[in-house]
């Protein structure tokens, strides 16, 4: 299992002993149920167990106590005998000191692997030639000498991210066992997918999703197996690495203990699912002896035993060389990587010509022999899929795997332009020519600069076929998954001696993998190129047009991938029958922004898929139904304006006073930011408006529900960032608090100033104040109780008042914060007045006072007193006579049988918003009826919709706009639907509307609906508890929470 080459110890046993399972059954329990029960002395086929210590177990990875540890010890307990390095002398090796004994209270069994330790799972070993600490691999692995290292000896040992356990713990100091039993393979991997954080990783310029570092694979694996030792862990990472558990992003090495090397898991891309675990095996370095005669003090039988050398080493024994085959060989199998020597330039020159030149220049001679032997072996992999790959499926050399009806396209796809024009071969094989050619004039090259800048310009295949990677490999795996025959195929070809062990996924990235290994060559040779030589100007200038390329193939991969899944997305996509929801998963500049794993509870394993996109959110369940998947809608998606995330502001603090639209929707948790034990990592999803609902999923950990909670409030920030076409004012922040809430808003002296109606008084202040602090200051200048409406008749020089539901008149002069507040009493018009209303009716000022109840509707019309008109001159008597007068007079009487909400006004009629809808009023003849015609049958959907509410209407270029509770719609003069497509439906339930053209806006308690009138485009504006106060063809005025007052200018 382990990479180093070590000699068999034993013959493998007949296959009719393998099978004895039973043997060792009970070995596993530990796991799951605690230590095993002793309670039998003899094994089943009658054999005598031999006494052993409190501490003596045949299993060893979980530990029973110990009472005199030996210093050089494993965290099972087992001793690591020191040994010589090759070439030493018996007495060279180091004697350590045992460390303290530490006897436990009578009855004390501590937690399995919870023993002390004095160093760590390897144990050093002395001598000069011992550059690292020996793993409990290096128990069972004989040495080997430094001639015959290849990349498994050569590991670099560096402490765990998690933290290392050295020789300084203190003797009580606790050692956690292993979170899963570390020599099941199976248990392993499915904890490191688990455990092991994947995203975007960069590698030589080229993006890869999904990816993880090879140093963070050893780093989960060590924190798995609760081990120090790095070179133990990465020996485990490749028994999964065999098993094609991940693989290097270029299929080109095994698993490295490397920042730098990337690695992916082998996913599928089609819906079949495997029949059989991905990973499985024993890792034999981490098992247990399965005899259950096996002790610490006595020989074990099993030459294969886990403790065989710890057992000889406690007896002295001395162990033989084992079992070997003849002409097996000594070569690590991972040496894939080793250059073949004969490549190299040096060997590649005569010796006088290698001596002729300085080390600077034979390491500059190294790389440019590495670009050109590099190059040709690429043209070769090229060559090998298409005389063994793309000839062969074509039918030009036997008979093709794939039906004719489909055969060009499936190759198309799979192989893109790797032959096919623009043929990447064609390019390649051009330039490898070239390179050739140069090394073939000198045997020292003296610049391959000039041949990059000929050729580069002509790498825009390469583009292409980063754009066609990914869904060549769905192709590939969707015609293995249906078609036999071709899969017999691949199976066939990647045997063969040519496919030199690498599948045809590995031959498909070297394409791009190229491109992104020039920037590295090119580097090196640029490092040792003198100044006079022209690469010193020409490679900068490659360097500079391959990176481009880098970036554009960056981008047109992302896009089609990208396009990709939301193109399978959308076909696999199922919705309940009352969900069903366009996402417009194949619009153009549709983007899939994040994809993770969520849970139900904090204990449930993840079973959400929670899909991200520009425009929403996506949850959904995917179920395995025989063979393929089905992703089922869980939830109804979430408009992105319409969510509200509960722990947003909790994760993502945001400094100033102004909160965060997004979160200011909810109150906030009290809890800091570290989850409570039990609690997991809660994010509530909120969706807003009438088809609402609230949900709490949970994240695997706090990293991962941080990142969730940064991409939503990213994407949030964009979609409003297109929202910001109406520039918004602050007017008044924090001085109407408490119980004066502001309830009403109205302009007055052409707009400069405000008054505000409160629950205190009447409030004005100026527009636009030259001293911030106090002129604009509101400043309260009549004082009435619970004010709901306040209206200016400016030409009448009347101010309107509604206050506790009774309507009274004041002279405009009221308004002056200089007169005394005493000294102002105003005129009741009309007591049990719900709302009033001023406007033009047959060319005349009209004040419409409504009086409504659940079951009727009383409507007086007032006019206003001509004789008060400013417009008309007013002297002596004439204006003392005026001056008893009142100053509205009524005009019109009229009822209705039904509540009423709403009045406008027409040219020549009234329309009033009832429980009935939209009725019209003639003033002259008081004559009523429905401004719908019933006759219209388009028009049913209003009476079949049940608990709908009539508004507010607008007259847009002679059409009416009704504006109801639920949607909005034209009609005609004539009461018939204009426009029969158009429709709008709204998100949120609308309290009142105002019109911007082409804008109308919808206010609701949570937030304002933005809709374009022409294209239906829609935006949410999120707030709590906004309530529109006034609105003009100039203006519209709000208010909404910490007592913020603003206007949006029209």
């Amino acid at each position: 299992m382990a990479s180093a080459p070590r000699q068999p110890v034993y013959s493998p046993p007949p296959q009719a002993y393998q099978q004895q399972a039973p043997a060792n059954a009970f070995r596993h329990a530990q796991y799951a149920h605690g230590p095993p029960q002793h309670s039998a002395r003899t094994t089943a086929q009658g054999r005598i167990v031999p006494d052993r210590h409190l501490e003596d177990r045949s299993m060893s990875m979980t530990g029973y106590p110990s009472y005199d540890r030996d210093p050089h010890q494993t965290m099972s307990g087992r001793v690591i005998p020191n040994r010589r390095m090759p070439g030493a002398s018996p007495n060279a090796t180091e004697q350590v000191s045992a460390g303290p004994n530490v006897p436990y209270p009578a009855g004390y069994v501590p937690a399995p692997g919870s023993q002390t330790r004095t160093t760590s799972m390897a144990s050093s070993t002395g001598g000069a030639d011992s550059g690292r600490s020996m793993s409990m691999a290096s128990t069972i692995a004989p040495s080997i000498a430094p001639s015959d290292r290849t990349e498994a000896q050569t590991l670099v040992h560096r402490p765990s991210v998690a933290g290392s356990a050295t020789s300084d713990r203190p003797p009580t100091a606790k050692i956690r066992p292993p979170m899963v039993y570390p020599a099941l393979l199976s248990r392993v991997a499915d904890c490191f997918r688990q455990k092991i954080i994947v995203g975007e990783r960069t590698k030589n310029e080229l993006t890869y999703k999904n990816a993880f570092s090879g140093g963070e694979a050893v780093d989960v694996l060590s924190y798995i197996i609760r081990t120090t030792d790095r070179n133990l862990a990465l020996l485990l990472g490749r028994a999964l690495d065999a098993q094609k558990f991940f693989h290097d992003v270029t299929y080109e090495h095994r698993l490295r203990d490397s920042t730098y090397e990337m690695y992916q898991f082998r996913e599928t891309m089609t819906e079949e699912t495997e029949e059989k675990p991905a990973v499985n095996g024993v890792f034999v370095l981490l098992s247990e002896c399965y005899s259950p005669t096996c002790t610490r003090d006595q020989l074990c039988y099993s030459i294969a035993c886990p403790r065989r050398l710890e057992q000889v080493s406690r007896l002295n024994l001395k162990t033989g060389p084992g079992l070997k085959k003849e002409g097996d060989a000594t070569v690590n199998d991972d040496d894939v990587d080793k250059t073949d020597e004969q490549k190299l330039w040096i060997n590649s020159v005569p010796k006088e010509i290698a001596d002729s030149i300085g080390d600077r220049e034979k390491k500059r001679q190294e790389v440019i022999s590495e670009i050109c032997y590099t190059e040709r072996d690429f043209v070769k992999d090229l060559e090998y899929l298409r005389d063994f790959w793309i000839l062969p499926l074509r039918g030009k050399i036997s008979t093709s795997a794939i039906p004719l009806q489909r055969r060009e396209r499936v190759v198309r796809t799979i192989f893109s332009n790797i032959i096919d024009t623009p043929s990447i071969h064609g390019v390649s094989s051009r330039f490898a020519k070239a390179l050739t050619e140069r090394q073939q004039k000198s045997p020292v090259v003296q610049n391959v600069g000039d041949i990059f800048l000929e050729f580069v310009p002509q790498f825009e295949p390469f583009i292409l076929y980063g754009s066609k990677q990914l869904e060549g490999k769905f192709e590939f795996e969707n015609e293995r998954a249906i078609n036999k025959d071709f899969a017999k195929f691949v199976d066939d070809v990647e045997r063969r001696r040519e496919s030199r062990k690498l599948e045809l996924n590995g031959y498909l990235t070297k394409p791009t993998t190229r491109l992104a290994r020039y920037p590295l060559l090119l580097d090196n040779v640029l490092k040792y190129t003198e100044a006079d030589s022209p690469d010193k100007q020409d490679i900068p200038k490659v360097l500079t047009m391959i990176r481009d390329l880098l970036s554009r193939v960056n981008a047109e991969s992302g896009k089609a991938e990208n396009r990709f899944n939301l193109r399978r997305l959308h076909e696999q996509l199922r919705f309940r029958p009352n969900d069903r929801v366009d996402l417009k998963l194949t619009d153009e500049g549709r983007e899939l922004v994040f994809k993770s794993q969520l849970k139900k509870s904090p204990t449930e394993q993840a079973d959400i898929t929670a899909f991200l996109l520009d425009h929403a959110v996506l949850l959904v369940r995917v179920k395995t139904v025989g063979k393929s998947e089905e992703v089922k809608a869980y939830r109804r998606p979430i408009p992105l304006e319409l969510l509200s995330i509960k722990e947003m502001e909790e994760v993502i603090p945001q400094s100033g006073a102004v909160k965060r639209s997004s979160s200011s929707l909810l109150p906030l948790r009290n809890s800091g930011s570290d989850a409570k034990k039990g609690e997991g990592w809660p994010i509530t999803f909120r969706h807003l408006g009438k088809n609402g609902y609230e949900l709490t999923l949970y994240a695997s950990n706090q990293l991962a529900r941080q990142k969730w909670l940064e991409f939503i409030d990213t994407a949030q920030q964009r979609l409003r960032a297109r929202a910001d076409f109406l520039s918004t004012t602050v007017l008044s922040t924090n001085f109407f608090s408490g119980p004066n809430k502001v309830n009403c808003v109205a302009p007055f002296d052409g707009g400069r100033k405000l008054i505000y109606g409160t629950e205190n008084g009447i409030y004005v202040s100026e527009r636009k104040a030259k001293d911030k602090d106090s002129a604009r200051q509101p400043r309260r200048v009549i004082e009435v109780p619970n004010v709901t409406q306040v209206d200016v008749l400016e030409e009448y020089q009347l101010l309107l008042v509604l206050s506790s539901r009774s309507l009274y008149s004041y002279q405009l002069s009221a308004l002056d914060p200089n007169d005394p507040l005493s000294a102002k009493r105003g005129k009741k018009i009309q007591s049990h007045c719900n709302f009033f209303k001023t406007g033009i009716c047959l060319g005349r000022h009209l004040v419409c006072c409504v009086k409504s109840s659940a079951l009727s509707t009383t409507i007086k019309v007032y006019e206003p007193n001509d004789a008060m008109s400013r417009t008309k001159k007013q002297k002596g008597l004439s204006k003392m006579f005026n001056a008893g007068q009142d100053e509205l007079k009524p005009f019109k009487e009229f009822y209705i049988p039904t509540e009423s909400t709403s009045v406008h006004f027409l040219k020549s009629k009234l329309c009033v918003a009832c429980a009935r809808g939209f009725e019209v009023v003639s003033l002259e003849t008081l004559e009523t009826q429905s401004l719908l015609d019933q006759a219209d049958t388009s028009l049913d959907f209003v009476a079949r919709k049940e608990g709908v509410k009539p508004i507010h209407i607008e007259r847009l270029n002679g059409e009416f706009l009704l504006n109801y509770s639920e949607f909005s719609f034209f009609v005609n003069r004539n009461g018939w639907r204009a426009r029969p497509e158009w429709r709008l439906d709204w998100e949120g339930s609308p309290q009142a509307f105002a019109l911007s053209y082409p804008w109308i806006l919808a206010f609701e308690p949570n937030f304002i609906e933005l809709r374009n009138i022409d294209n239906l485009s829609v935006h949410i504006v999120p707030h709590k508890n906004i309530r529109l106060l006034h609105s003009s063809t100039h203006e519209v005025c709000d208010t909404f929470p910490s007592h913020y007052f603003g206007s949006f200018p029209l």
